[in-house]
């Protein structure tokens, strides 16, 4: 009977290449879960309107692995079947930038639908920011400007999510405020330079490229937010 493949997600708070060039931690581990010699990566900076500047850094930062890299333009869209193209990679890394921007050209391309596909058939998804919380059901995003509740992620992993907990001023105070005051589900978030690790929709292990990040999960209790840390395991060079 052919057993199915694992499904993983890495959602980063923030670090890999985009954060941290002189850090390939995350980035390490990401390529690791795939235990193969060369594995191919395809980058997927939709949030960032497929910002020219940021897909230079991912090829400059992974030549330096041993990897295939490639990237995904939806801006300029010069690839027919993105099925295929999506569905034969290894690792499939989501940047930075506008998380409901993102999402909404997803849809209209049926990237979504396709990234559902990719994971279920043994895909590692992974990014930071934008690319850690658009695989939960909701998150903590500053894409309207303010930060506010964002409801249509992907809803690979149920819940909410934030990166940038310890990143950005108002990141932790404000998920915690839409968590108790009930605009959010109950959900996890992320320090910069630390990854939640999700094996299927349940959560392996969170790792870390520094020390000193971690990850924590918030819940309600009474109408208060409830902060608990997740044991954190630093990735050592």
């Amino acid at each position: 009977m052919k057993t199915k493949p694992q499904r993983h997600i890495v959602a980063m708070g923030g670090g890999g290449f985009a954060m941290e060039p002189e850090n390939p931690l995350l980035d390490e581990f990401v390529l690791g879960l795939t235990r193969k010699h060369r594995p191919k990566i395809c980058f997927v900076p939709t949030a960032s309107a497929d910002s020219d500047n940021f897909v230079m850094r991912f090829f400059r930062a992974f030549a330096q692995h041993p990897c295939l890299a490639s990237f995904l333009p939806l801006f300029k869209r010069d690839i027919a079947d993105l099925r295929s193209f999506l569905l034969s990679q290894d690792v499939i890394y989501v940047s930075g930038g506008n998380t409901a921007n993102m999402l909404a050209v997803w849809r209209v391309h049926g990237v979504d639908r396709i990234l559902r596909e990719a994971w279920n058939r043994g895909v590692v998804l992974c990014g930071l920011s934008a690319g850690m919380i658009c695989w939960f059901e909701e998150s903590c995003t500053d894409s309207y400007g303010p930060l506010a509740a964002l409801h249509d992620g992907l809803g690979f992993i149920k819940g909410s999510a934030c990166p940038h907990y310890d990143g950005e001023r108002l990141r932790r105070p404000t998920f915690q405020r839409l968590i108790a005051e009930g605009h959010l589900s109950a959900g996890v978030a992320a320090d910069c330079g630390a990854a939640l690790h999700f094996v299927g929709t349940k959560l392996a292990e969170a790792v870390s490229s520094r020390p000193d990040a971690k990850a924590y999960r918030v819940t309600c209790s009474r109408g208060r937010a409830i902060e608990s840390a997740i044991s954190t395991r630093f990735l050592r060079g």
